[in-house]
């Protein structure tokens, strides 16, 4: 299993990318932010999940492991693939995903390029109780373009260290964003 990849960033293509890895090229499916984010000849790391299907293999990449997290999330229910996953995480960032799953908002899910109705609800049916408390409530908006939002280093942390991504919320959620990312991991690990 391929877990993440650091390499220079050669040719970019209808969302995907091809990553020089000690001159080894691999193709690497990205979201839209992620597509958007990096240029050429910059040196970038992507968690990835390598599918292998018969007739196929393929490398979805993520700048965040919250992303590659969520995605697994994605995956996981049934009749919603890599690509329809990739397609949902381009919506927005992940945090307005999962915010999103989280308030049980199926209009924005079934936005997603390929995700009807009934597979957007199913989405919101087997992953509500696994992402989480909402970080605000109400509908999710579509964000195409704009400023790309830093991720949680705090969040994704928790998550190496083996938190869900439910418990990891839950733990952040009554923290004090303004500290630094090691006060909170600490503030967190402690349960305060």
């Amino acid at each position: 299993m391929i877990a993440h990849l650091v390499g220079k960033i050669e040719e970019k293509f209808n969302n995907s990318l091809i990553v020089d890895v000690n001159g080894v090229g691999y193709e690497v499916m990205v979201t839209v932010s992620d597509f958007e984010a990096v240029g050429l000849n910059e040196e970038k790391k992507f968690y990835t999940y390598h599918s292998v299907r018969e007739n196929a293999e393929e490398l979805y990449g993520f700048s965040s492991l919250m992303a590659k997290k969520l995605f697994e999330l994605l995956i996981s229910v049934q009749g919603i693939g890599p690509k329809a996953g990739i397609s949902i995480l381009s919506l927005a960032e992940p945090e307005e995903v999962r915010n999103a799953i989280a308030n049980a908002d199926a209009s924005f899910i079934s936005k997603a390029s390929g995700v009807g109705k009934k597979s957007a609800e199913r989405v919101i049916v087997d992953l509500r109780d696994k992402v989480g408390i909402p970080s605000r409530y109400g509908a999710t908006d579509v964000k195409t373009k704009g400023k790309i939002q830093e991720s949680d280093e705090a969040l994704d942390a928790l998550i190496a260290l083996g938190f869900t991504l439910k418990e990891a919320t839950l733990s952040l959620e009554k923290i004090d964003v303004n500290l630094s990312t090691e006060e909170r991991i600490r503030l967190a690990l402690k349960g305060e």
